[in-house]
């Protein structure tokens, strides 16, 4: 059947205009106001047209083919190479890699597809295969996100479009960047002089990459989405993900309480830690003793504070969905997608996902104004109520401990104490430039001595000293308020809606401090697309569509 083009034609007012003379004699009574409408005229496409259509689908397909034969060489190739060195193991890692690696850069929007549905399914992908304590493996989702960014970047730079996202994040971002490399250079550097059993220039390198790594994620989203279409998909597969984990979570959860996985085994403080020996159906390291009272659970990702923040950042993203997707089949798994989440938030033993969780929710209801608009605001809290009732109802020993274990910890060491013990600590080993980056991030000590600093903006300060965090606020703020700007530019209520849902994300991460989701999956990467989204949201809101949803 071929494709229709479609032609706007003059609106209705301006044609009662044109026949005001031959209504003249109706009365007032029969009158009726003309208002602007649209009629659409869908004229076929001229025989020229559909042979120019035809060979453009027919080169397409030749392009595919011709590079999947030329990815498919390469990466036996490589495959073969792997296997020669590695085993079984390095030959379909190595064709596995190169494959990506090439399809990534050939075909960027889809790889940032693949990059955030591997993104929450990465952790147990790779203890599933056996390669938990392999760095390569834990990086394997880079291999969709770096070709993106590259082939990104130089699509931009041939059509002159800008590459870092708001404009007005650029001076800060760069002074960032560029005070970065002066701390690798002269701390790290210096330090690299200094010893002979560390390498503190590649942990330096390391650390940038932790620090601001994912930033090229904003362009990423932005130019990722050209229609609402785009927008709402992304939003679904993101939901969908939150159900599919959350279930894997739970049935973690229900193979443990069974017996089908033993638990946490052993004597002393082993009763007391997450350990990859316990690790059961999906997920990595993970500690259940319920006869201590401590269950720490990881999902599907590689630690239990791992999931725990995942459980936070869907709590924005589902209610997105819950109730400002345009469809009504969508805002019903939305809602199964926050009952999912806030059940697992309370099966999996994370304390702050237990409070964060419904707090989140409850602000996000104010945030969106879904509380003024209750034909759609009652039902859906309808269901979610019962669906937590029922929940609370069927565990109601597991919530008590979760309260009890909340409160303790809360008694014993205040969250606010806490973070400024860390800032006390930190302040007093710290100079002018910090210690250097990457000393405080733990995916660097491989390459030498880090050190543990649980809360975000102390170990920033750690690693840069005064001026690092400065200029981090200064990034942070400008991003939030360029966000908010943005979404509240916005005039159609479903995508006003979710902008504000996804800003109330961003606002919460950028001056959280409480441990350090920033530095790690999946904050780390929710953080800076969902950025790049709400930024695209004002252009979204002008597109004038003509197809149902």
């Amino acid at each position: 059947m071929p494709k229709k083009s479609l032609k706007k034609l003059l609106n209705k007012n301006s044609k009662s205009k044109n026949s005001k003379k031959g209504q003249s004699n109706k009365s007032k009574k029969n009158r009726t106001i003309a208002t602007p409408i649209e009629i659409i005229e869908i004229v076929p496409l001229t025989l020229k047209e559909q042979q120019l259509e035809k060979r453009k689908a027919n080169k397409a397909k030749q392009e595919l083919s011709q590079f999947m034969t030329m990815a498919g060489v390469i990466s036996i190739v490589t495959g073969a190479i792997g296997a020669i060195l590695g085993g079984v193991k390095g030959g379909v890692g190595g064709f596995a890699a190169t494959l990506i690696l090439l399809s990534s850069f050939k075909y960027p929007e889809k790889a940032l597809y693949g990059f955030l549905i591997y993104l929450p399914l990465g952790g147990s992908i790779t203890y599933a295969i056996g390669g938990g304590d392999n760095p390569v493996l834990q990086l394997a989702k880079d291999a969709f996100y770096v070709p993106a960014v590259i082939s990104l970047y130089q699509t931009c730079k041939a059509k002159n479009l800008p590459f870092v996202l708001p404009v007005n994040l650029k001076t800060p971002l760069m002074l960032l960047l560029g005070y970065c490399l002066l701390v690798l250079f002269f701390v790290n550097g210096l330090q690299q002089f200094a010893t002979k059993t560390e390498k503190p220039f590649l942990m330096g390198i390391l650390g940038l990459k932790v620090f601001l790594g994912y930033v090229p994620l904003i362009p990423c989203a932005y130019y990722l989405l050209k229609t609402k279409r785009d927008f709402y998909f992304l939003m679904r597969v993101i939901t969908s993900l939150v159900v599919i984990c959350c279930s894997l979570g739970f049935l973690q959860y229900m193979f443990l309480k069974t017996g089908r996985c033993e638990g946490t085994v052993g004597t002393g403080s082993a009763l007391f830690k997450a350990s990859i020996e316990s690790r059961c159906l999906v997920g990595g390291s993970l500690l259940y003793s319920p006869e201590q009272g401590v269950i720490r659970l990881p999902g599907t990702f590689v630690a239990p504070w791992q999931w725990g923040w995942y459980l936070i950042a869907s709590a924005f993203t589902s209610f997105a969905t819950a109730f400002c997707d345009r469809k009504w089949i969508w805002r019903i798994i939305g809602m199964v997608a926050m009952a999912l989440n806030f059940l697992m938030a309370v099966l999996s033993g994370q304390r702050i996902a237990l409070i964060i969780v419904p707090i989140a929710s409850i602000m996000l209801l104010f945030v969106t104004g879904q509380v003024a608009n209750l034909k759609r605001f009652l039902p859906i809290v309808i269901v979610l109520g019962f669906a937590i009732v029922g929940a609370m109802a069927a565990f109601p020993d597991i919530v008590k401990e979760r309260i009890d274990s909340f409160s303790s910890r809360w008694e014993a060491s205040p969250p606010t104490d806490f973070i400024a013990g860390q800032f006390e600590f930190v302040g007093d080993a710290v100079g002018i430039l910090g210690r250097g980056l990457g000393r405080a991030t733990n995916s660097a000590r491989a390459f030498g001595e880090t050190k543990l600093i649980e809360t975000y903006y102390p170990k920033v300060l750690y690693e840069l000293g005064p001026i690092g965090v400065l200029l981090l606020l200064a990034v942070v703020t400008t991003l939030t308020i360029a966000t908010f700007k943005a979404y509240r530019k916005v005039k159609d209520n479903n995508l006003r809606g979710s902008g504000a849902a996804l800003w109330g994300f961003v606002l919460f991460i950028s001056y959280n401090t409480y441990y350090y989701p920033l530095d790690v999956d999946p904050v780390a990467v929710y953080y800076w697309f969902m950025a790049g989204v709400i930024l695209k949201l004002p252009e979204l809101d002008k597109e004038m569509e003509v197809d149902p949803p």
